[in-house]
């Protein structure tokens, strides 16, 4: 029996707007350390290479240094706060349910692969009522490898028992085109995620501007390959 193409999405920014509840836990860690609050629009500088980079980067606009072992001990705080409310705040993409079920209907298999900790990717799926949908998902701890390694797609892709010759990964920073280019699979991005740049910059194979637009694309860019 052959097996199924698969669509792979990133999760914060792709699927879902989570920097609301992403920055609340910042900001909490913030002030308790004594400085102020960032607001949620600055998600877009800040979100997106996983929650040590989050907290080391917040530190540096707030303008406050941070050495390797405090860093550490707040990362670990960081998980915990947020642990407890990943999602409140947060929502999926206008669009994302029924582009999961058009491609589901068309045999394409689902997985997610995000540089999230698996405990809050798994939260924040079930918190939307999601998780079933996918034949895999894979967050930053659930191989030795995490994205831009080519081996955290590749090893979703072979956990999900899908043809990684028919293979497109949804993302929406240079981590996932990079990835993606890594594996030798195409990258469709979104624009409305967690990116430092317009997308279309980093060259994508596509962009859409709304999931309604996404299975059409998939089959389009596969049916290219």
């Amino acid at each position: 029996m052959s097996l199924p193409p698969i669509v792979v999405f990133d999760l914060d920014g792709t699927l879902a707007e989570t920097a609301p509840n992403i920055m609340a836990t910042l900001n909490v860690i913030l002030q308790q350390e004594g400085l102020a609050a960032l607001p949620v629009e600055r998600a877009r500088e800040l979100v997106g290479a996983g929650a040590r980079a989050l907290i080391e980067r917040g530190f540096k606009v707030s303008g406050r240094p941070l050495d390797a072992q405090r860093l550490e001990e707040l990362f670990e705080e960081f998980l915990l706060i947020y642990a407890e409310d990943v999602a409140s705040a947060s929502y999926l993409y206008d669009g994302a349910l029924d582009a999961m079920d058009a491609l589901a209907e068309a045999g394409y298999a689902l997985a997610v692969c995000t540089n999230k900790p698996i405990l809050h990717t798994r939260l924040i799926l079930e918190h939307f009522g999601i998780g079933g949908r996918f034949a895999a998902v894979a967050g930053r701890d659930s191989f030795p490898f995490h994205k831009p390694d080519p081996r955290h797609l590749t090893m979703t892709i072979e956990t999900a028992k899908a043809d990684k010759g028919r293979a497109v990964m949804i993302g929406d920073s240079r981590t996932d085109i990079a990835t993606a280019r890594a594996v030798g699979i195409p990258c469709i991005c979104v624009p409305f995620g967690y990116t430092d740049v317009p997308i279309e910059t980093l060259e994508p194979d596509l962009v859409i501007q709304h999931f309604a637009a996404l299975p059409e694309a998939v089959s389009r860019i596969l049916g290219k390959g």
